[in-house]
C-alpha cells in the first residue's frame, strides 16, 4: 500500500489495507543520510537544579549517567518500538543543558540508512529525562517531564521538516 491513498491524502504506513500493523518494506529505498533531532523537558525544583549543578547528587553524575542512558536507548530503538528497523547508526549526541527551572535535553541521530532515525532522537531524549528523574527522585518527587518532540529531520524521500518554533529561533 502507498503512503498515498487515491484521493491523495495521507495514509499510515505502519497499517496495510486490512488495517493490520506490519512493518514496513524500505527494500527498495535508497540509502541516504539521515539526520534528527529531538527535543524534551524535565521540569525540576531549585533544590534538585543545585544538587545538579553542584554534582552532589548521592547516586552520581545524574547528568552524564543521562546522557550515556541516552545514547544506549537510541541503539536499542528497534527493540522497544516494535515495528522500527534495526538501523546502522553513525551517531548519537545528547545533550543535556539545565535551565532556571529544570533540563532542555536535545539528541542528534544519524545513520546512513533507508529510513529515518525520528525513533532514535525520540527515545534518547525519552530515555534521558527518565533517566534524570529516576537520579533525582529521592530528593524530588515533582518533577514533570515533558515536551518531547522533533525538532528537525533530514534525509529521504520527504526532504526536510524543522519544527515551526525551531525555524524561527535559528532566525
Amino acid at each position: 500500500m502507498s503512503e498515498k491513498s487515491q484521493l491523495g491524502t495521507e495514509q499510515l504506513t505502519h497499517v496495510d489495507a486490512s488495517g493490520k500493523a506490519r512493518m514496513v518494506d524500505v527494500g527498495d529505498k535508497p540509502v541516504t543520510r539521515r539526520t534528527a533531532v529531538a527535543g524534551g523537558f524535565i521540569q525540576l525544583s531549585e533544590k534538585t537544579l543545585q544538587l545538579l549543578r553542584e554534582n552532589r547528587l548521592e547516586k552520581g553524575d545524574a547528568v552524564q549517567v543521562a546522557r550515556i542512558a541516552g545514547i544506549m536507548a537510541a541503539k536499542r530503538t528497534h527493540e522497544l518500538i516494535p515495528l522500527c528497523h534495526p538501523l546502522p547508526i553513525t551517531s548519537i549526541e545528547v545533550d543535556i543543558r539545565l535551565t532556571d527551572s529544570g533540563a532542555d535535553i536535545r539528541a542528534t541521530v544519524k545513520c546512513d540508512g533507508k529510513t529515518g532515525v525520528e525513533m532514535e532522537a525520540l527515545t534518547a531524549c525519552s530515555v534521558a529525562a527518565l533517566t534524570l528523574y529516576d537520579m533525582c527522585k529521592a530528593v524530588d518527587k515533582s518533577m514533570v517531564i515533558g515536551q518531547i518532540r522533533l525538532l528537525r529531520k533530514e534525509g529521504g524521500r520527504s526532504g526536510v521538516y524543522v519544527r515551526p518554533e525551531e525555524e524561527s529561533a535559528a532566525e
